[in-house]
């Protein structure tokens, strides 16, 4: 039986995925999104590099095949992610992907790179070199759990509560999930405490965003907390 047959005996069309995301154009849009921001369909085209009409075929594709989902305000068409499950798929293949780092244009350019490996947003949870740090002094203090199935300790829940982050009520997301980091590539901490972590760092001010990009600085307070609520160090931050 060739694959195709089999494909379509199961009912799955893994392919169409795999086409949706095999094109440069749109893979850009999906890692632009990964802010957990919805963007307008001409910040995405200028984003890219491409004409709007380009875009706009690219982004009707993958709103059509359920990667992307669409809100309209007046006249402006907002994109986002869909959910969860496109963020994990993005990041993953981020992860397995040959990493062949652009050659900075410009020393604004080169800026920016490292500003996204060190800190950045993966869609509502922390990512990079300052997450990784973060994720391995919680294993070390024994507030998480970090086996084939991550899972937050009772210390680490009573550690969450002193920092004062409260987790919500009832969610369908694992409480912990493990996410491999695409510049790091080893896992981070994700799932509901992960995105309760990083809300929580951005209200109380530990990490700001870097005007409109994704990628994130630790400030002078974060710091502070930092090391005082996980003992990492000024080299651990960044």
């Amino acid at each position: 039986m060739d694959v195709q047959r089999a494909g379509r005996d199961v009912g799955v069309d893994l392919a169409g995925v795999a086409r949706l995301m095999a094109d440069g154009t749109r893979a850009a849009f999906c890692l632009a999104l990964l802010d957990g921001r919805a963007w307008t369909a001409t910040e995405l085209a200028r984003y890219a590099g491409v004409a709007p009409s380009t875009a706009t075929s690219h982004l009707n594709l993958l709103v059509g095949g359920g990667i992307l989902v669409e809100e309209r305000h007046g006249r402006h068409r907002y994109l986002r992610v869909a959910d969860i499950r496109v963020v994990e798929l993005i990041e993953s293949l981020a992860a397995l992907a040959p990493h062949r780092p652009a050659a900075p244009r410009s020393l604004s350019a080169s800026g920016r790179q490292q500003a996204l490996a060190r800190a950045r947003l993966c869609y509502d949870h922390l990512a990079g070199a300052v997450s990784l740090a973060v994720t391995d002094a919680m294993v070390e203090r024994g507030l998480l759990g970090w086996g084939p199935e991550p899972v937050l300790t009772g210390e680490g829940a009573a550690w969450l509560a002193g920092v004062g982050i409260t987790l919500p009520g009832s969610s369908r997301r694992p409480l912990v999930r493990a996410c491999l980091d695409w510049t790091e590539r080893r896992p981070h901490l994700a799932g509901t405490v992960g995105a309760a972590l990083c809300s929580h760092a951005l209200a109380v001010g530990w990490i700001t965003r870097i005007g409109s990009t994704r990628a994130l600085a630790v400030t002078d307070t974060g710091r502070h907390a930092l090391h005082d609520h996980l003992g990492l160090s000024p080299a651990d931050q960044g």
